[in-house]
């Protein structure tokens, strides 16, 4: 266990979580800590423990993320991480892209260790760089990517969130992609004169009218070589905290359907709220049919945008409880997951933090409200010591219930000698043993998830049409990692690609609902937007335990339309167009 390092206010707020009673600190070295009650849960019979191999050499992968550290401590240094699942050839396999910094202070991609990078699946287990030819090196300092179809011709499009000029990739079905950025009018949202630091972005049919429209999380008011001198405890300049710096507004743009976008953020509300904007999570949390928007911010209250029926939206964070984590504290939001957790219909927000603050976890209980179950759900104690970026939901043993993934690292505070390893640190899993209770998956130390590194993005998909989830990742300038989900067990497994045809042809925000032989039911939404900066296989993925088939799968497309397929076997990826 590491060494913590307290202040006053750390041992305030740790006094106050073990007096509420939320947290069970965790034992001495040695020592087992508790286990997290099961309730009256028990798992079903074929569950095994969950296993992972790192299969990065075989991959012939070779990316490294490079921030460029500086003495000057440069805040963008410590946040690079984007990474994204993108079948761009529509060969039925997913390709892997990752974002890169870029040299400072000239912010530019001035030499190839900063370039972008796009890898094509080339189904045999390995992966080709074929950057040059799709064109995608960049040229500024990135951070977040959002993969969709926003011309609905059937291609996935990329957009770049940066902290220079945001970049929109058009598909040329060729393999090729065209900068389409300036005509889209997507790569500088402005405030008080200055393009805004974009940190990450999610397509999103806001108004069902079948197009996606972008919405894009901003982070705080920053000039290269202009941090505030922050010392740490060596006193030694460090990375500042986030409250030396102006938070900003979020940006909203409604897909006009000619290939050109208008920033709406004002008109629809979006604008009148700031914040530190970091993970953006997209689902409907009310079931009225509209998409909302949840944005974990960074040392401020969440974010919250009620959508009313495509016109406008409100912020509500604090007013259905989730603006703050159980001690009524703003943390250090990174990534964000809004899905439903525990299959009763509503979908749940979980988000991660830095270490003493735990990862927030969200229970929607209905009539628009969440209460903070991260205390009941076992999660506090757990995360209570982990600072995490990334995060995910799926369902990597595939019982029928979604586990969760984080990539931790430390925030680099009081890190002088990047040759220092303090700030790495593990992934970690936690899965899911129903009634919103979850236990993290104990590894031995040679496991490919304790491999100790600052990782910031994670995502989780099918690489290899499998039927099992694997994971990405991306580290602080460390190489990435492909992780190979070698799970052994007999549970069966059912992925759906959907098209839309009324809808966005993405289908993003199209709600399912599986419903199994004996009855039970899961849900999901479709989404490319996960955790931090990272955007992830777009077809839903169902664990289905020993079920050989699934009765049903009713679909909510975003355009209205209600869909019902009936008896659709097991370890199948069924394509599904709207009706």
């Amino acid at each position: 266990m590491k060494k913590l390092r307290f202040n006053r206010r750390d041992f305030l707020r740790y006094c106050g979580l073990l007096s509420s009673g939320l947290l069970v600190p965790r034992t001495v070295r040695g020592a087992v800590p508790p286990a997290p009650l099961r309730m009256n849960w028990t798992p079903e019979p074929g569950s095994s423990t969950m296993r992972f191999e790192d299969i990065t050499a075989k991959t012939a992968i070779d990316f490294t993320t490079n921030s460029c550290m500086t003495p000057n401590k440069n805040q963008p240094e410590t946040m690079v991480g984007g990474v994204a699942m993108i079948d761009y050839d529509n060969d039925g396999y997913l390709d892997l892209f990752f974002v890169n910094g870029a040299d400072l202070p000239s912010l530019t991609k001035n030499s190839p260790k900063y370039y972008n990078r796009l890898f094509h699946n080339n189904r045999d287990g390995t992966f080709s760089d074929v950057t040059e030819k799709a064109g995608l090196f960049g040229d500024g300092y990135d951070m977040g990517i959002a993969v969709g179809d926003y011309d609905n011709d059937g291609w996935p499009d990329i957009f770049v969130a940066s902290v220079t000029k945001n970049h929109l990739y058009k598909n040329n079905h060729d393999g090729t992609f065209s900068d389409v950025t300036d005509h889209a009018g997507v790569g500088m949202p402005m405030y008080k004169n200055e393009k805004m630091w974009s940190a990450a972005a999610a397509w999103v049919d806001y108004d069902n009218d079948g197009k996606l429209d972008l919405f894009v999380s901003n982070y705080c008011r920053w000039h290269v070589n202009g941090d505030p001198v922050c010392m740490g405890g060596g006193r030694e300049r460090s990375y500042c905290h986030p409250k030396f710096y102006e938070p900003l507004p979020c940006s909203l743009y409604h897909n006009n359907g000619d290939g050109t976008f208008t920033d709406v953020s004002e008109e629809t509300g979006i604008a009148k709220v700031l914040g530190k904007g970091m993970g953006v999570g997209l689902n409907d949390y009310d079931g009225d049919g509209f998409i909302d928007i949840f944005v974990a911010n960074d040392n401020m209250p969440n974010s919250l945008f009620h959508n009313l029926k495509g016109k406008k939206f409100e912020e509500v964070a604090l007013d259905v409880g989730v603006a703050y984590a159980e001690t009524g504290k703003a943390v250090s939001g990174m990534g964000a997951e809004f899905r439903d957790l525990d299959n009763d219909g509503l979908p749940d927000i979980w988000h991660t933090a830095t270490e003493l603050e735990t990862f927030p976890l969200f229970h929607n209980i209905g009539n628009g409200m969440f209460v903070d179950v991260t205390g009941k759900s076992g999660l506090a104690q757990y995360t209570l010591e982990m600072s995490g970026w990334g995060n995910g939901v799926g369902d990597f043993d595939n019982d029928g219930l979604k586990d969760l993934l984080v990539g931790r690292g430390n925030v680099l505070d009081n890190i002088s000698d990047f040759s220092e390893r303090t700030f790495a640190e593990p992934l970690s899993i936690f899965r899911n043993i129903g009634n919103m209770k979850f236990e993290e998956v104990l590894t031995g130390n040679g496991s490919a998830t304790q491999v100790r590194l600052p990782y910031r993005g994670v995502v989780i998909g099918d690489l290899f049409n499998s039927g099992r989830l694997d994971i990405v990742t991306t580290a602080l300038n460390n190489k990435a990692r492909i992780l190979r989900n070698a799970t052994s067990n007999s549970n069966n497994w059912i992925k759906f690609e959907l098209v839309g045809a009324k809808s966005n042809r993405s289908a993003i925000g199209a709600q399912l609902k599986l419903t199994t032989d004996d009855g039970s039911n899961q849900y999901d939404v479709i989404s490319t937007s996960a955790g931090y900066q990272a955007s992830r296989d777009p077809r839903a993925h169902f664990g289905l335990g020993p079920f050989t088939s699934a009765k049903q799968l009713e679909i909510k497309w975003p355009g209205g339309i209600r869909q019902v397929v009936k008896d659709l076997p097991a370890n199948k990826i069924h394509k599904i167009e709207e009706a």
